[in-house]
């Protein structure tokens, strides 16, 4: 009889980055994470509100409050943090930012969107 060994190997996968932040939009969140000047930890918290004209609306904003079940990454020394609903909707989603001749801000392509309203911050 032959001695075989069996053995069992975890094969988990890395769960997906809700949202993954381009450079230019991790070096301008740095930039204005600093300028708030406060002592505690600030993250950029992405999240996805029901509202809008296309039915969901997206909020950002620095948070120093974090819950247990919150989706952290970091991006260029930028802690981003996304709840677990709205990491459902953002799944596979980019955060940029951009300074042009038609202003500046950061814009959120999101994979998951079937549609988008014209000011782009609403989808469904």
């Amino acid at each position: 009889m032959s001695n075989l060994t069996t053995t069992s190997v975890n094969l988990t996968k890395k769960a997906a980055d809700p949202i993954t932040l381009t450079e230019i939009a991790a070096v301008k969140a740095a930039e204005l994470i600093a300028a708030e000047n406060v002592d505690e930890v600030l993250a950029l918290r992405v999240a996805v509100k029901a509202g809008g004209c296309s039915g969901f609306n997206y909020d950002m904003f620095f948070d120093s409050e974090f819950a247990d079940d919150d989706v952290t990454r970091e991006f260029g020394g930028v802690k981003v943090v996304v709840d677990p609903q709205s990491a459902e909707l953002l799944n596979g989603s980019t955060l940029d930012y951009t300074d042009g001749l038609q202003g500046a801000g950061f814009h959120i392509t999101n994979p998951n969107a079937t549609s988008t309203c014209g000011c782009g911050n609403s989808f469904s």
